[in-house]
């Protein structure tokens, strides 16, 4: 008698979409009719976006009024109570132009302060407008709603031990690109301090 063994199959399917590569997991067993996928909408996963290997902005314009006011990537603290919460790649944008800061987009590296090794992400920030005098917070913490977006969580960021320095650029039409750094100290991180 012929046993039909179904093994299990796992693929791996990259999508670009948004400006970002998501990286969707597929994992179906015994049932071949049943496939489980990782998506967004997942409560039990989150996609995994790829390092970039260039900055794709090529924003060229010299009209002021971009900036990032304040970047965290340690000891973060929520914009609007001022506690603390886990660490996350969070910056706020402030737009002083008088025109909305729209078509934003993001372009960060992060470098291990020892062994140089770096990687490079980029996010266009869909669903974000900032009017004329206001500012936005946004955070890479695989949150939902305005203003999150995804974070790779094997990234040096949240694998090295060393201490990793951040480089960060905003980009919004017919405005000058703005820039921040900012510093992860050596350990683990991702706790409340």
């Amino acid at each position: 008698m012929k046993k039909n063994t179904i093994g299990i199959i796992i693929g791996a399917v990259i999508v670009v979409g948004g400006g970002a590569a998501y990286l969707y997991y597929t994992n179906s067993g015994s049932n071949p009719s049943q496939t489980n996928t990782t998506n967004t909408t997942s409560q039990n996963q989150t996609p995994t976006v790829l390092p970039v290997k260039d900055n794709p902005i090529k924003n060229t314009s010299t009209q002021a009024g971009l900036t990032i006011t304040n970047a965290q990537v340690e000891n973060n603290t929520d914009p609007a109570t001022g506690a603390a919460v886990n660490d996350r790649i969070q910056f706020t944008i402030q737009n002083s132009s008088s025109q909305p800061a729209q078509n934003l987009e993001a372009y960060y590296t992060m470098t291990d302060a020892k062994t140089k090794q770096s990687e490079s992400y980029y996010q266009k920030l869909d669903g974000v407008t900032i009017e004329p005098g206001k500012s936005m917070t946004v955070f890479f913490d695989n949150g939902t709603g305005t203003g999150h977006y995804p974070d790779n969580k094997y990234s040096i960021y949240h694998t090295s031990q060393n201490a990793v320095d951040f480089s960060i650029e905003v980009s919004a039409t017919g405005l000058k690109p703005a820039t921040a750094q900012a510093q992860k100290g050596s350990g683990s991180g991702d706790t409340k301090d």
